[in-house]
């Protein structure tokens, strides 16, 4: 009969885990996680923004949309201002007032503010240049699109 040894020392290596085995797998699994935290919270601001993005450029689209059927004449695709210019290049994000004078024409929204202006005759004859840009601010950021259409007149 063969003689086995009981000894405390025996297969000490198949015990299981030490302590610092145990910290260290802890760490690296709250490192992912943390990891995998900040994406979703980076995921959702980005959410967000899109979400403010499409929003605005659906007012734009529905603005441009509300400007194209009217009239030659109507006072909504006037150069109200007679800068002769479409270009609302210097309107700041912070909604500065000194800046939203620069636009021929604003509308309200909610949080989004649709500015557009118009020039006559800037590219080609017979045209008015429509220039909208719509501008909101949410979470602390601001955002801003714009949209450009040359509109013909029909003789």
């Amino acid at each position: 009969m063969e003689k086995r040894d009981f000894s405390p020392n025996q297969g000490r290596h198949d015990r299981g885990f030490t302590l610092i085995e145990v910290l260290v797998a802890i760490c690296i699994l709250t490192v992912g996680l943390l990891g995998v935290a900040t994406m979703q919270g980076s995921a959702s601001r980005n959410n967000t923004f899109s979400d403010s993005r499409t929003i605005a450029t659906a007012w734009a689209a529905n603005q441009m949309e509300t400007l194209l059927p009217l009239a030659w004449a109507d006072p909504l695709l006037s150069d109200a201002d007679s800068d002769g210019s479409a270009g609302l290049g210097d309107l700041s994000f912070d909604n500065d007032p000194s800046t939203q004078g620069d636009a021929d024409h604003e509308v309200v929204q909610g949080r989004y503010t649709i500015y557009w202006n118009v020039v006559d005759n800037a590219i080609i004859a017979n045209t008015k240049t429509v220039n909208i840009i719509v501008v909101w601010s949410d979470y602390g950021g601001n955002g801003r699109i714009s949209m450009q259409r040359v509109i013909p007149r029909i003789i």
